[in-house]
Formats: structure tokens, C-alpha cells, sequence
């Protein structure tokens, strides 16, 4: 194969480090930036990012010749945009020069040069050399700070890495109880990297401050298992499905199966032969005692565990159910985490759900994928039951905002002032979230459609109690809320959205 020569203004696909291709162009590199010693490479701008890195020539490629090849293994919305931002440099740069044929000399003003992101093959987290003029990103701001694994093949000569939890700089995660410390050289990176020492001891939070969302992610190899396909099950598999993963699926209702076979998904007859017939199965049912069926129960997943299988429990329970549900695994060798999900139907169907995971480390770094699949921010909480306690407190915080939210509603209405006017004002205010405007606008327009069923916040208001009982700590305000939502219950609203707890008011 003849010899491909390239130069400054070419156009290239980029291959850096354990990262796939991604389309740059070669450029200048700044007159106090050495050149790597050893083998010839170029220093290459990538498109849809501000990072720039020395590239072997070994691993570049000519962008117009290998343009088709890379884009049909390369699918994921990040990656399309960087192609279309260097459709649109082409399309500029070709409007330029038919402005320079009628006008000569067609040079424009030169703007400041910006401090550069060099990013090298061994960092440990490319994306975090941010360039220190700009601001941080936040999910207003969707542009991915550094290149993103795409695709699950191989790409003509480019070599393919498995990512994992610590690497991957595309999805945020929080390991609590972690015994590392950062590198010396990543601790002036301070907005990048955040170590907070508790009072309590020697725990602390890595927190890897990355925006992208999804984008295209290399799914796991390990067959994965899910059991129950209800509000927030169902949006999860999806996204698995979307993203690559080999799912089997099985509901105590089988009808909610078909869909998710006619999107590529395989059908376990009982939990026993899902978990027997896959590496990791998850489960999200809505209760203690539903979570415990579907474990010890007959045909359940407790026969079909075996040495070295990993159960995820997804469901919000109690840390009592998740003590339990812990030890019946491991005692037959098998491998458990707790994840329970904070977030609702449409961020499930969106894939950006928070997950919070709790128990063995190293099946929470095995289920990196499909944790990326699913949300946008997992954080590992320590040993199991941690996840379960966390999970009570922020639903029990939830209930309780939302039944307050409903009492200020009907007062509003029941004082002759106007319903809306108390949400514009709300909405302009320091409590403005998009769950308050959400929620006040689907009261207002009576519709409860559930995205969280009222009867699970009810159920993790209760616990959340119980759990500050056992705590000796009180809970006035779970304890006054959870009164509401009984009522609600008694008026029917259970299978409507906690938003219907407004009912409970006006009748």
C-alpha cells in the first residue's frame, strides 16, 4: 500500500491511546510545544472539542478516504456532531475562496489564541485537561470535552479498548470509601478532579466532572439478565438494547416482554433461568416484599445462582431487604450490588437516571456499560445498604417537597389568589427546578399520568420513617407527609403520579 504523506491543513481521523478514531486536522502547533521524541507524528485539532494531542502517523488517517468506513461503525450523537462540524468547516473554508477570486487578498482579523488542552496517550483521564480560559460544563452545555469511545467494532486497523469505570471520562463517577489518591499530576486539576476528606475518616468522593451524555458506548461482552419491565425497568432495557447490550428480559406479566423481544431481546421463562443463563442480571420491582420473591421465591433467582454470577438490585427497598437479599447470594458464591435509581419514567426512557450503587466494587466496575447506558451519574456508596439509605432519604425529601408543593397549590386557590401566578412566581425564584414547573403544570392541567407512582413514594416515605426509628432520629415532616399521601391512597390516586398527592387536598 502506498505511502499516505500528510501535512498542516489535512483533514485526518485521529486514533489516541485506548480512544477510537476521531476526525481532526492537522495544524501548527504552538512555538514552546516540543515535539515527542521518537516516532513522526502531527499535532492534530479534534473537531466538536477544544482538545488538540500529538498523533502518531501510524495512527492517522486521511478524513475524506476513510469518511464512509468510519462512519458506519460509528453511530454514536456526539460523534455525528464532530462530522458535522467538519462539514461545516468545509463548507466555510469553500466559501472563503470563491470570496478570495473576486476580492484578492481576503485576510481577516487574527483572533487571541486561546491556551491549548494537550492531551497524551498515558493519561489516565484525557478530558481532564481543560482548557483552564473556559467555563465549566454543565448539562446546559452539551459540547463533550474531549474525544468519547464510540462504536463496538473494529475500525480498518484501529485497535479496539474495553472501557471501564475509572477510565471512561464520558459519564460521571463518585466512589465513596475509595483507598486511592489522585496522581500528583492530576492535583492542580482542581475543577477536574474533587477529593473531599470526610470529617469521619478516610472517605472520599472522585468525582469525574464530565458532561457527555450516552453518546455511543461499548457495551459489556457479559450477557445481561433483567427482571421487571414496570415505569423504570422498561425505559433501562431500552437503552441497554440501544447501546449494544445482549439482554435477556422476563416479567411477572409476560405480555410487557414482546416488545422489548421485537427490539432484539431475549425471553427468560422464570428469574431462575435468566440468572442461570446470564453473567449479571438486575432486577427493579416495586417493593421489599416483591424484591425478596423474586430472590427466594420458587423458580427464583436464587437457584439459578452459581460461583462468580452478579445479581444488581435496582429496586428501592429497605437496607434491611438488601442485608438479606446480600448474604443469600454470596452464600451461594455469587456477586451483589445494590443500584437502586433516582429519577422518574421519562428520564428512564431518556437514559438519565442517577444511579446509586452500594456492595461488591468490582461487579459496579463490570456493569460500567450498561450504567452508562442508562444515566448520566452512577456514585458508588460503599458496602451494601449505604445505597438503600441513601435512596430513602432523597425520596423521602422528594415526597415530602412535592405534598408541600400541592398544600401551597390549593392554599393559593382556597385565599382567592391565582394558581399560575403562584407557579411563575415559584418558577422565578430560588426553588425553580424543572421538576417544580413540571409537576404545578400537570396539576393545573389535571393531568397525573404516572412518571413516579404515588403508592411507591407513599411506600419509601414509610420507610424512610422506619428507618429514622430505628435510628432513634425523628421524621415530623416524612411523618405529616405520609399522612397526605395515605389519604391520596384512599382516594384512589395510587396509580397515578405522586403530583396526585394535590388530591388529597381538594376533597
Amino acid at each position: 500500500m502506498a505511502t499516505v504523506h500528510l501535512r498542516i491543513g489535512d483533514l485526518v481521523w485521529g486514533k489516541l491511546g485506548r480512544y477510537p478514531p476521531w476526525p481532526g486536522k492537522i495544524v501548527s502547533p504552538p512555538k514552546d510545544l516540543k515535539k515527542p521524541r521518537g516516532k513522526k507524528c502531527h499535532f492534530v485539532k479534534f473537531f466538536g472539542t477544544e482538545d488538540h494531542a500529538w498523533i502518531k502517523v501510524e495512527q492517522l488517517k486521511p478524513y475524506h478516504a476513510h469518511k464512509e468506513e468510519m462512519i458506519k461503525i460509528n453511530k454514536g450523537k456526539r460523534f455525528q456532531q464532530a462530522v458535522d462540524a467538519v462539514e461545516d468547516f468545509l463548507k466555510k473554508a469553500k466559501g472563503k475562496e470563491q470570496n478570495a477570486d473576486g476580492k484578492g487578498d481576503s485576510k481577516g482579523k487574527k483572533t487571541p489564541n486561546k491556551p491549548l488542552k494537550i492531551l497524551e496517550e498515558d493519561d489516565e483521564d484525557l478530558s481532564a485537561l481543560k482548557d483552564p480560559s473556559e467555563k465549566d460544563l454543565t448539562d446546559s452545555d452539551p459540547e463533550p470535552s474531549t474525544i468519547e469511545r464510540l462504536g463496538t467494532g473494529p475500525g480498518s486497523g484501529f485497535k479496539w479498548e474495553s472501557n471501564s469505570v475509572k477510565d471512561d471520562p464520558h459519564f460521571h463517577h463518585f466512589l465513596l470509601n475509595q483507598s486511592e489518591k489522585p496522581a500528583s499530576s492530576m492535583e492542580p486539576i482542581s475543577k477536574r478532579l474533587k477529593i473531599i476528606e470526610e470529617e469521619t475518616g478516610s472517605t472520599s468522593i472522585q468525582a469525574a466532572d464530565s458532561t457527555a451524555i450516552n453518546g455511543s458506548i461499548t457495551p459489556t461482552d457479559k450477557r445481561i439478565g433483567f427482571l421487571g419491565l414496570g415505569l423504570m425497568g422498561s425505559g433501562i432495557v431500552s437503552n441497554l438494547l440501544k447501546m449494544g447490550h445482549v439482554v435477556t428480559v422476563w416479567n411477572r406479566t409476560a405480555e410487557k416482554c414482546d416488545l422489548f423481544i421485537q427490539e432484539g431481546a431475549r425471553l427468560g421463562r422464570t428469574p431462575a433461568e435468566v440468572a442461570s443463563m446470564c453473567d449479571i442480571t438486575f432486577s427493579c420491582v416495586s417493593d421489599p416484599k416483591a424484591a425478596r420473591d423474586l430472590v427466594l421465591g420458587p423458580s427464583g433467582v436464587l437457584q439459578g445462582i452459581r460461583p462468580g454470577k452478579c445479581y444488581i438490585e435496582m429496586s428501592t427497598v429497605d437496607p434491611e431487604t438488601i442485608t438479606e437479599l446480600s448474604q443469600v447470594i454470596t452464600s451461594r458464591g455469587g456477586r451483589f450490588l445494590e443500584a437502586p435509581v433516582a429519577g422518574s419514567q421519562q428520564l428512564s426512557n431518556d437514559g438519565m437516571l442517577v444511579i446509586l450503587a452500594a456492595g461488591d466494587k468490582t461487579v459496579y466496575e463490570d456493569c460500567s456499560s450498561c450504567f452508562q447506558a442508562m444515566g448520566k451519574t452512577s456514585f458508588f456508596l460503599g458496602e451494601a445498604g449505604n445505597a438503600a439509605k441513601m435512596m430513602l432519604i432523597l425520596n423521602m425529601v422528594q415526597g415530602s417537597f412535592m405534598a408541600t408543593i400541592a398544600e401551597g397549590l390549593t392554599l393559593a386557590q382556597a385565599t382567592g389568589q391565582s394558581q399560575q401566578t403562584f407557579l411563575d412566581i415559584l418558577c422565578q425564584g430560588q426553588m425553580a427546578s424543572t421538576f417544580v414547573d413540571q409537576k404545578c403544570q400537570n396539576i393545573l392541567q389535571g393531568n397525573f399520568k404516572p412518571d413516579y407512582y404515588l403508592k411507591h413514594i407513599q411506600k419509601d416515605l414509610r420507610l424512610a420513617i422506619s428507618m429514622g426509628d430505628m435510628a432513634n432520629h425523628p421524621t415530623p415532616m416524612a411523618a405529616a407527609a405520609n399522612e397526605v399521601y395515605k389519604r391520596a391512597k384512599a382516594l384512589d390516586q395510587s396509580d397515578n403520579d405522586i403530583s396526585a398527592v394535590y388530591r388529597a387536598y381538594i376533597h
